[in-house]
């Protein structure tokens, strides 16, 4: 009998080759309509880009804060990032450009990514956007000291939340406080759906 842990994918690392070519990809974004919460990234890394999936990069805590918050039943896999829509869930970015940091983009990418944004929250209509990044979520929208937290609503009927960044690189919060921001959403959207 095998163990169903072991038949999950996986995703093959990249080469250096495949990284260096995924500068600029895009990624589509996991998402549909009348999701309860669209997550919102600043935009993909190069890992993300090579491999076509969001928050790929081994060390990214996306994928265990959204288990450890109660967003899902167990850690996903990157390579499982279409079950979300099973939850109400789901994947998009400020940014679509693919970088090896964000600090690659400029304010002008991120001013147009907010606006391109806001016309798929009207298309898509989540209850929530929630986004992963203070600094570009503040750019993007003209927001002067960004907290995580509740956030002024940007389209009628989806209310933003501003969680941390989930990159391994954002050593501000340790896997447990980013679990911890990650359920106050979670609680947020539980109680507004009840």
């Amino acid at each position: 009998m095998t163990r169903p842990e072991l038949e999950r994918p996986r995703l093959p690392r990249p080469t250096p080759a495949q990284l260096a070519a995924a500068a600029g990809r895009r990624i589509p974004d996991v998402i549909a309509p009348g999701l309860q919460v669209l997550f919102c990234g600043i935009n993909p890394g190069l890992y993300s880009a090579a491999t076509g999936h969001h928050f790929a990069r081994p060390g990214n805590r996306f994928w265990p804060a959204l288990h450890r918050s109660g967003f899902t039943p167990r850690q996903l896999d990157p390579a499982e990032q279409e079950l979300l829509l099973d939850f109400g869930l789901g994947i998009s970015n400020i940014a679509a450009r693919a970088t090896a940091g964000a600090a690659e983009l400029t304010r002008a990418e991120l001013r147009e990514g907010g606006e391109l944004l806001v016309a798929k929250l009207r298309r898509y209509r989540p209850a929530w956007v929630a986004f992963l990044g203070l600094g570009a979520y503040g750019t993007a929208f003209g927001v002067r000291r960004p907290r995580v937290g509740p956030a002024p609503a940007l389209v009628a009927g989806t209310a933003s939340w501003v969680l941390p960044n989930p990159s391994g690189l954002n050593a501000h919060y340790r896997p447990a406080e980013l679990a911890a921001a990650f359920a106050q959403l979670r609680r947020a959207v539980s109680g507004a759906a009840g």
